[in-house]
């Protein structure tokens, strides 16, 4: 439990960004397996994909290298879909 004002203010705002947070890597991760579970790429899919991940990384819910390496192997995906 919080000892004054300001830490109190400072949990509740930790466990709402955590709340936030999760739910956005929790949609990308359904995202991710809904993309590698198709036998054929989806393009349209895949650049939503990357679209959602690079605004994750802005937000820094996830780090900004896990969101490149990510990206780099969904583009590899994609050119071997054309």
């Amino acid at each position: 439990m919080a000892n004054t004002k300001s830490a109190a203010k400072r949990a509740r705002q930790t466990m709402k960004r955590s709340l936030r947070n999760r739910s956005v890597v929790a949609r990308l991760r359904t995202m991710q397996k809904t993309v590698g579970s198709e036998q054929t790429a989806n393009p349209e899919q895949i650049r939503a994909l990357i679209s959602a991940i690079d605004k994750a990384a802005k937000r820094g819910i996830i780090h900004e290298n896990a969101a490149n390496r990510r990206k780099t192997r969904l583009n590899k995906a994609l050119v071997g879909a054309k």
